[in-house]
């Protein structure tokens, strides 16, 4: 028990000493931040399952809208509440935009919504604690590489349109995985680099994680269902 402590306590001091308390204040309020954000989603997820609230494509729209609004509206020291209710608003469509896959999700196994919530945070959790001990600035050159393979991505997608590849589909979605934690390690050096340089803005800060989170929750989803469907396909086909 003491060990334990005493390792905790090297973590917190060594994390004191690598950032100066205006970024370790920063830092806080985009976590904090992200986790109404996300708690935002879970809300309007679940009142989409429970069919309490769904706002169908109306939330699409809005998501769209409220993206758009977050990039061009941008802070100005006077617009800040009203850019947390934008981001706010934004998580909540993005919840019910995500409840009808939980939804059916849960109609085949619901243990797989739990397994991937767990998998999407303790990967967020280890990848943003590593970024934030690496050394400065060391992830900094995924940026041109993840934009770089997500362009390659959506081109594929396209293409696939056409010849309804399963081998690509399935390698979109991996690759997928490994690009969105790629993401998070960028994006928290970045975020960093951003506040030294004078950028306080925590809602595009804040937006930026969520967007990582969201897409890498999204696809543990999808890839976790299609792994059970495919179990489930071979079972039968044995008793068969």
């Amino acid at each position: 028990m003491a060990a334990a402590r005493d390792r905790y306590n090297q973590l917190i001091d060594g994390f004191n000493q690598r950032y100066e308390p205006f970024v370790r204040q920063h830092l806080c309020k985009v976590y904090m931040m992200l986790g109404c954000t996300s708690a935002a989603t879970a809300t309007g997820a679940f009142l989409q399952m429970q069919n309490l609230v769904d706002l169908g494509v109306i939330a699409a729209l809005s998501s769209l809208l409220l993206v758009l609004g977050l990039h061009f509206y941008r802070d100005n020291g006077k617009n800040y509440y009203r850019r947390v209710g934008m981001l706010y608003s934004f998580g909540f469509c993005s919840g019910q935009t995500l409840g009808p896959l939980l939804k059916y999700i849960a109609s085949i196994d619901s243990s797989i919504i739990v397994t991937a919530l767990v998998g999407t945070i303790i990967t967020f959790v280890s990848l943003s604690l590593a970024a934030l001990f690496a050394e400065r600035g060391k992830f900094l050159y995924l940026g041109g590489v993840l934009v770089s393979i997500i362009n390659t991505m959506a081109l594929l997608s396209i293409l696939n349109m056409f010849f309804q590849s399963l081998f690509v589909q399935l390698g979109q979605l991996y690759i997928g995985v490994l690009v969105m934690a790629a993401f998070v390690l960028f994006d928290t050096q970045n975020i960093v680099e951003k506040v030294r340089a004078g950028s306080t803005d925590v809602v595009q800060h804040s937006m930026d994680l969520f967007f990582d989170v969201l897409s890498l929750f999204r696809r543990l989803l999808i890839i976790l269902t299609q792994k059970e469907e495919r179990k489930r396909e071979e079972e039968c086909r044995k008793r068969r």
